[in-house]
C-alpha cells in the first residue's frame, strides 16, 4: 500500500479504527500527519470519526498512544503465561520439529509421526558414521524424501519455511544441521532457547545457556541419548567434509598437546593426511609447527582398542566390574534428576490441592462466586491431571531403567 502511495495510485486510505493502520504510535503518527497528507492522501477512520479531510483532533495522537499500550500489554501477559508453562516444562514452541506430530486425544503431548521419524534417526545415524551433511541432503534427493517444508505444506497447508514446490526433494544443510543440533530428538523438551526484546522487534536472539530451561524424558524419543552426544562431539570439530561428503572421523577429539587447541585434518593428494594445530595456522599463539599423519593416530586407537579387547578377554571378570561401575554412576545420575523432578511434581501437585481448597471455602462463604469457582477449579484440576499423568509417566520410565 506504502508502494501505491508513493506512485501516486492511492487517493484515500479507510480503515475500521487507528489501530487497524498500525499499533506502534510513533510509525502510525507519522503516517496521518507526515506520509499522507505529502501524497494528498484522504485517511479515514470510521469507529474513531477521524477525516483528514476536516483535519486531524487532538485525540487522535491519544488514541495512537493507547492502540500502542494495549499490544505492549497484551504482549506482556502472553509473555508472562508463555514463562509460566516453560518453566513447568510444557513446550512453548509454536512448532514441531520434523518427526514429530500431536497426539490427536491431547493437543498437548507429541508423538513420532511414522512416515518421518525414520528419516530422522537415519540421518543421524548417517552422520555418526562419517557421513557429511552436503552428502546426506543428496542421498535423500535421489530416494526422493520430501523436504520438511514441502511435507508439512501437503499435511497441513502450512507455508512456514518457504516450501519449494517446484523442488519438493531438495533437503538443505541448514536444515539438517538445524536437526542434528535439536535436543527434542532424544525425548527432552528444551524451552527459552531464544528471545526477543520486546514486542516491536521480532527478531530471535539466541538466550544464555543458564536461561535455557532442558526437561528430560518429556516423550518419546527418536534417537537415543548416546547418539545425540556423539553427534555433538562431530560439531565440535571440523564440519567440513570432502569431495566425497566423508567428515572427519575424529573431529572433536584431538587436540594439541603444547596449546590446548584442536587439531584440524588436511587431506592431501600427494602424501599423507595429517593433523595440524588450528592457533598455530592461524597465527593466534606461539605454538610451534608440528603435525601428525591420520594413518599414525588410526595405529594408535588400533593399539588401545586392541589392548582393550584383549583386557577383556584375560581378564574378564575385572573389565566386567569396571563397566557395572560405569553404568551404575550413570544410574544414580539418572535417579537423582527423576527424584527431583518427582518431587517437583509431587510439591506442586500438592500445592494445587490446597488452591482448590482453599477456593471451596470462598464459594461457601460467598467471596467467589459459582461461575468463577467453576472457572478456576476447572483451571486447576486439569492442570493437577496434567501433573499426576507426568508424575506416572516418569514412574514408569524410572521402573523400566531400573528393570533393564
Amino acid at each position: 500500500m506504502l508502494r501505491d502511495i508513493e506512485s501516486g495510485l492511492v487517493g484515500t486510505v479507510i480503515v475500521k479504527d487507528q489501530s487497524r493502520l498500525g499499533r506502534d504510535h510513533l510509525e502510525t503518527g507519522r503516517l496521518m500527519e507526515i506520509l499522507f497528507p505529502s501524497y494528498d492522501v484522504r485517511f479515514i477512520a470510521i469507529s474513531d470519526g477521524v477525516d483528514s479531510i476536516n483535519g486531524l483532533n487532538d485525540m487522535s495522537g491519544i488514541k495512537n498512544y493507547f492502540n500502542d499500550f494495549f499490544a505492549q500489554d497484551t504482549s506482556r501477559k502472553i509473555r508472562t503465561i508463555q514463562k509460566a508453562k516453560g518453566e513447568r516444562g510444557e513446550r512453548v514452541g509454536a512448532s514441531l520439529p520434523y518427526g514429530y506430530m500431536k497426539d490427536l486425544n491431547d493437543s498437548k503431548r507429541i508423538v513420532l509421526d511414522p512416515e518421518t521419524a525414520p528419516v530422522v534417526k537415519r540421518i543421524f545415524e548417517m552422520y555418526a558414521n562419517g557421513i557429511g551433511m552436503k552428502k546426506i541432503c543428496n542421498t535423500l534427493e535421489e530416494e526422493k524424501v520430501l523436504s520438511p517444508s514441502v511435507y508439512a505444506f501437503n499435511k497441513t497447508g502450512s507455508r512456514s519455511g518457504n516450501p519449494k514446490l517446484d523442488k519438493p526433494y531438495a533437503w538443505s544443510i541448514a536444515t539438517v544441521r538445524s536437526m542434528l543440533l535439536n535436543q527434542m530428538y532424544c525425548g527432552d523438551t528444551v524451552n527459552f532457547k531464544t528471545y526477543t526484546k520486546s514486542n516491536k522487534l521480532k527478531k530471535r536472539i539466541k538466550n544464555d545457556p543458564e536461561k535455557v530451561l532442558i526437561f528430560e524424558n518429556t516423550h518419546e524419543a527418536i534417537i537415543d541419548r548416546g547418539l545425540f552426544e556423539l553427534v555433538q562431539k562431530y560439531f565440535v570439530g571440523r564440519k567440513r567434509a570432502n569431495g566425497n561428503g566423508e567428515m572427519d572421523k575424529y573431529a572433536g577429539y584431538l587436540y594439541c598437546a603444547e596449546c590446548g587447541s584442536r587439531l584440524y585434518l588436511h587431506r592431501s593428494k600427494k602424501t599423507y593426511n595429517n593433523f595440524m594445530c588450528g592457533r598455530y595456522e592461524k597465527r593466534k599463539s606461539n605454538c610451534t609447527a608440528h603435525y601428525i599423519r591420520e594413518e599414525v593416530v588410526d595405529a594408535v586407537v588400533l593399539e588401545v582398542i586392541q589392548r582393550v579387547t584383549n583386557y577383556e578377554r584375560e581378564r574378564s571378570d575385572e573389565f566386567y566390574e569396571m563397566a557395572m561401575s560405569n553404568g551404575e554412576n550413570k544410574a544414580v545420575s539418572r535417579t537423582k534428576n527423576s527424584e527431583a523432578l518427582r518431587n517437583e511434581y509431587e510439591t506442586k501437585i500438592s500445592q494445587l490441592e490446597s488452591a482448590i481448597s482453599m477456593l471451596y471455602m470462598d464459594r461457601v462463604t460467598g467471596r467467589v462466586t459459582p461461575e468463577r469457582y467453576d472457572s478456576l477449579a476447572g483451571g486447576y484440576e486439569k492442570e493437577q491431571a496434567e501433573l499426576k499423568a507426568k508424575l506416572q509417566e516418569l514412574d514408569s520410565h524410572t521402573n523400566y531403567m531400573a528393570m533393564k
